[in-house]
C-alpha cells in the first residue's frame, strides 16, 4: 500500500502530543486494513452474512 504524504501528516495532527511508537505503527496499520477493505467493497469483493453463517454453521458439526 502507498500512503500519499498529505495523508500521513494529516494523520499526524490527529495523534495527541504524546504517543507510543507502538500505537502509531498500529494507526498506520488499521488504515492499511481499512482502506483494503473499502477497496474490496467498491470491486464487490464481499461476502453475505447469509454465506457466512453457511460456512461458519460447517465448522460446529
Amino acid at each position: 500500500m502507498i500512503i500519499a504524504k498529505r495523508q500521513v501528516l494529516d494523520m499526524i495532527k490527529d495523534l495527541p502530543e504524546q504517543i507510543e511508537v507502538d500505537e502509531l505503527i498500529y494507526r498506520l496499520y488499521l488504515r492499511q486494513k481499512l482502506e483494503a477493505a473499502e477497496k474490496d467493497v467498491r470491486e464487490g469483493r464481499l461476502v453475505s452474512h447469509e454465506e457466512v453463517v453457511k460456512e461458519t454453521s460447517k465448522w460446529f458439526k
